[in-house]
């Protein structure tokens, strides 16, 4: 399981140019399932972006987390996360998981996400979504269990 976390000051999902899911302050998650991903894990993710401090606080320090500032999350599903490039050119995405197994621990994460006290907003599984974000800083965090 993967995820790139993004600090955005506001982000906003598109699918079929209607609006899906838009958020203010707070963070743009990609997140990746590999074959043979666990609930564990989603468990293990939800709890690390809720708790990520790249907020800032009154010093100006990285110290707040999403959960601290009231902040909201997009929560997008990415298979090419698992995009491999190493021979040629052109992803392989054999490590991916499934779509089924996929989608399912993907709501299942962000069913966790929830719990820790965050608003968390979805992008639509398996979809062409547009996503436009204003990123903040930048702020950019690549995690992998």
């Amino acid at each position: 399981m993967k995820f790139v976390a993004q600090r955005v000051s506001q982000a906003s999902l598109t699918v079929d140019a209607k609006p899906v899911s838009d958020i203010g302050r707070g963070l743009v998650v990609y997140f990746g399932v590999k074959t043979g991903d666990t609930e564990q894990q989603a468990v293990k993710c939800a709890e690390k972006i809720a708790h990520l401090r790249v907020f800032e606080d009154d010093a100006g320090k990285m110290n707040l987390s999403v959960k601290d500032v009231g902040g909201e999350v997009l929560f997008v599903s990415q298979f090419t996360l698992y995009g491999d490039v190493r021979k040629g050119n052109r992803p392989s995405f054999i490590e991916a998981e499934r779509p089924e197994p996929a989608d399912k621990l993907y709501l299942y994460a962000a069913d966790k996400l929830r719990e820790q006290g965050v608003s968390v907003k979805l992008g639509v599984f398996g979809a062409h979504m547009v996503i436009d974000q204003i990123n903040d800083g930048p702020v950019t965090i690549i995690y992998e269990i």
